[in-house]
């Protein structure tokens, strides 16, 4: 090998080492995320005796892309994570059904004209 190869072997290894540590802040801050997910979708779930459809796909999201942050962490891949790729989508639940909430019925109107 080449001395050339081996100093952008090099860098490229400094590279990825710093898109890691960047990685591992973002992993930190997204787990607290996930967490107050968690959290908010246990309220919404014991006071509407269903989950949030919203926090449903939020979720789901929001955990894959911390699967993806640990695919590129552990070089299981060469892809970085959001924001240099698409943000994941979100699958369809395979729980309960979220909860529905009924748009609001419009107000009548008075098409008389007022005098």
């Amino acid at each position: 090998m080449s001395d050339d190869n081996k100093v952008l072997q090099r860098e490229s290894i400094v590279l990825r080492v710093l898109w890691m540590v960047i990685f591992a802040v973002v992993w930190q801050v997204a787990e607290i995320l996930l967490a107050l997910v968690v959290l908010a979708q246990l309220a919404y779930r014991l006071f509407y005796a269903a989950p949030n459809g919203g926090l449903l796909s939020f979720g789901d999201s929001l955990s894959q892309y911390l699967a993806q942050i640990g695919r590129f962490g552990t070089f299981n891949s060469e892809e970085k994570p959001w924001p240099f790729a698409d943000w994941p989508t979100a699958q369809a639940p395979q729980g309960e059904a979220a909860h529905n909430v009924p748009p609001a019925p419009h107000p009548v109107r008075d098409e008389e004209p007022k005098l």
